[in-house]
């Protein structure tokens, strides 16, 4: 090592990898709300946040186990349940009269037809007007459960038409 080498840490947060700083700049200078998608191994959860000095601020939040009280009683984290977790999230949001927002998958990779793209999916088809490519969506086979099961098709459609009441 060199003398009197100078060595900068960088934050915590980007060590840890939990944040990429340069696409969080990004997002803020959109000066929208952001839809904060994170997939867990038990569920998948939505937020709506908007950019305040002192920290960002959730307006709502929703989670794919809030499908329990429309009806659903299969896996939390499975596509049709991402998609109909995105359609209650973009309703709730549509009621908060929050329109437009912009997406925020964080370090999960973007790759078309995974579980956040069917949440984006459900929230574009309650209303929202957020920036995407319309070839990133899983197929309509794999967001109503075909791949699970013919029973789950009946109780995705039973869900769906609970939530746009």
């Amino acid at each position: 090592m060199a003398e009197n080498a100078i060595y900068r840490v960088k934050m915590r947060r980007r060590r840890e990898s939990k944040t990429d700083y340069r696409k969080r700049l990004a997002l803020l200078k959109s000066e929208k709300p952001r839809i904060i998608v994170r997939r867990t191994n038990k569920r998948i959860i939505i937020q709506v946040a908007e950019y305040h000095e002192d920290g960002d601020r959730i307006l709502l939040t929703v989670t794919s186990d809030m499908l329990r009280e429309y009806g659903w009683n299969r896996s939390y984290k499975s596509i049709p349940a991402a998609y109909l977790a995105g359609y209650l999230a973009g309703k709730r949001a549509i009621k908060w009269k929050i329109g437009k927002a912009v997406l925020d998958i964080g370090r999960h990779p973007a790759i078309a037809g995974t579980k956040l793209f069917a949440t984006l999916k459900g929230m574009v088809d309650a209303g929202m007007d957020i920036p995407h490519a319309e070839d990133m969506y899983p197929s309509d086979e794999r967001i109503v459960g075909k791949h699970i099961g013919d029973d789950v098709e009946k109780m995705f459609n039973e869900v769906k038409s609970k939530l746009e009441v």
